[in-house]
C-alpha cells in the first residue's frame, strides 16, 4: 500500500485560504436547506415557468392552499420568491434566475 503524500505547510495554507469562513458556510447551509423540501422544490419549479397566485399553485401541484401559503412564506422570507398585488390577488414569482439554474443543475447531476 502506498503512503499518502502530505501537503507542505504553504500548500495547506494556500488551500485553506479558499475555504469559506464560518459565516459564509452558515449562509450556504441555510441556502441549500431551502431545497431540502420537495414541496418547496415543486413550488419553485412552477414559479420558474410562470408567475402564479396561491390558488393556481395549489391547483397545478395538487396541494392545499394552507401548505402552499406556508411554503411561500418560507421562500419569501429567504428572498427566493417575490410578489406583486393585483387587487385582492397576490402573484408570486422567482426573484432570481439562478434559483432555477441551481435546480436544473441538480436535475442534470442526477441524470434526468
Amino acid at each position: 500500500m502506498q503512503k499518502a503524500l502530505s501537503l507542505t505547510q504553504s500548500q495547506a495554507k494556500a488551500i485553506a485560504r479558499y475555504i469559506p469562513n464560518n459565516a459564509v458556510l452558515s449562509d450556504l447551509a441555510r441556502f441549500f436547506n431551502l431545497f431540502s423540501d420537495s414541496t418547496r422544490i415543486k413550488i419553485l419549479s412552477a414559479l420558474a415557468i410562470s408567475e402564479l397566485c396561491v390558488n393556481d399553485i395549489s391547483v397545478v401541484l395538487g396541494l392545499n392552499q394552507t401548505t402552499v401559503s406556508h411554503q411561500l412564506k418560507i421562500l419569501r422570507d429567504a428572498g427566493f420568491v417575490g410578489f406583486r398585488r393585483e387587487g385582492k390577488i397576490i402573484y408570486y414569482s422567482l426573484t432570481n434566475k439562478y434559483i432555477n439554474e441551481i435546480m436544473l443543475t441538480g436535475v442534470n447531476y442526477l441524470g434526468f
